[in-house]
């Protein structure tokens, strides 16, 4: 473990002492892949050993998971009790919450499951503290939100963002527009659809040589940094929405407030005074773009309470039907549909209908 953290820190030297201009962006491009290489070694250790941590196995209950991740003492703790109402260890000094704790709120007919996520320190992503389970919890969450002390938010942010990259965490991030396809001959094309900045044919070269790929169709759709190819070829990243919770917002001016609520991405509150928490579920809502859809049986009215609740992109009635039970979909004639989806209420649609929010869905059997 040492000579991979021993390599990573020889690399990252080597990048820190390298000027950064045009004549040396290729080779920069080969040391970041290097790096992620060397990266992603390090999270995925080549043998079975060791488990997966006490406490880190947490079943995934309810529509979506929300990871709560900060430094120790930031009053992580205090603002999952006083939202989701569970006793989450709670002392005044450093590294208290040893294990994940999941709490379950429900919000606009949603179960969305919360997690403290322990403490996160520098270091975490070279296998310090417990910080590499943490992470590794923290990627299969739909939403991130890192708690800061508003006294001291941007030094804390910038060391846990730089962890949770480390380990192909991408937040607020949308995926590169970059085409990337392996093939038996015929060497490296690289096809650019507008100028580049950064990436030439020598550069994405020199970054797939450290992978070892001579052979691969490579298309450009955007101005890609080196960082942006890696990702791409990695094929490992996870792009997470992520909300800046600022605590502590108690010690700090009204002129100090105003500034904060400018910054993108960002929720200040009181975690101890409970202030300010309908705005941080307001954005929690907006971020987590959940589709919730009513169910309603033939002759009876629909049921509001218990909504299906679809996560991915995908909102199709097919996605409903399997959401409900795999075995409906063989056995749907059509659907009919009231809401914002339809033009007509109700409307008969089939499995490809798209649906929207708070739509009300029949589904009619073949006999």
């Amino acid at each position: 473990m040492s000579t991979l953290v021993e390599k990573i820190k020889a690399v990252e030297d080597e990048m820190a002492r390298t000027q950064k201009n045009k004549a040396t962006s290729a080779h920069l491009g080969m040391l970041k892949a290097k790096l992620a290489k060397f990266k992603r070694e390090l999270i995925t250790p080549k043998s079975g050993g060791g488990g997966a941590g006490e406490g880190f196995d947490v079943a995934k209950t309810g529509d979506a998971r929300i990871g709560f991740v900060g430094f120790p003492s930031v009053g992580k703790s205090t603002l999952l009790s006083n939202l989701a109402g569970v006793y989450s260890e709670v002392a005044a000094y450093e590294f208290t919450t040893l294990t994940t704790v999941p709490g379950v709120i429900r919000y606009k007919g949603a179960k969305i499951q919360l997690l403290d996520l322990p403490g996160i320190i520098e270091g975490a992503k070279d296998g310090k503290g417990r910080g590499r389970q943490v992470i590794a919890v923290a990627r299969t969450c739909k939403l991130i939100f890192i708690v800061l002390d508003v006294l001291k938010p941007l030094g804390d942010k910038a060391i846990i963002q730089k962890e949770l990259e480390g380990f192909g965490i991408r937040l607020n991030k949308i995926p590169p527009n970059i085409t990337f396809r392996r093939k038996e001959k015929g060497g490296i094309n690289l096809t650019t659809v507008v100028p580049q900045s950064e990436l030439d044919l020598n550069a994405v070269k020199q970054i797939l040589g450290e992978y070892r790929i001579s052979n691969a169709d490579i298309i450009l759709k955007e101005d890609s940094t080196s960082d942006d190819l890696i990702d791409v070829i990695e094929g490992n990243r996870v792009y997470i929405p992520c909300i800046y919770v600022l605590n502590k917002i108690d010690q700090i001016s009204i002129e100090e407030l105003d500034v904060i609520y400018k910054i993108p991405h960002c929720v200040p509150l009181s975690a101890h005074h409970k202030w300010n928490f309908d705005d941080l579920l307001e954005k929690m809502w907006d971020y987590l773009q959940l589709t919730r859809i009513y169910t309603k049986p033939k002759g009876q009215l629909p049921d509001f309470n218990a909504p299906v609740v679809l996560q991915d992109a995908n909102k199709t009635m097919e996605a409903f039907c399997n959401n409900l039970h795999k075995g409906i979909l063989k056995d749907l004639k059509y659907a009919l549909v009231w809401g914002s989806s339809v033009k007509y209420q109700p409307q008969r649609v089939g499995k490809e209908h798209e649906l929207a929010d708070e739509d009300i869905v029949q589904i009619i059997k073949k006999h």
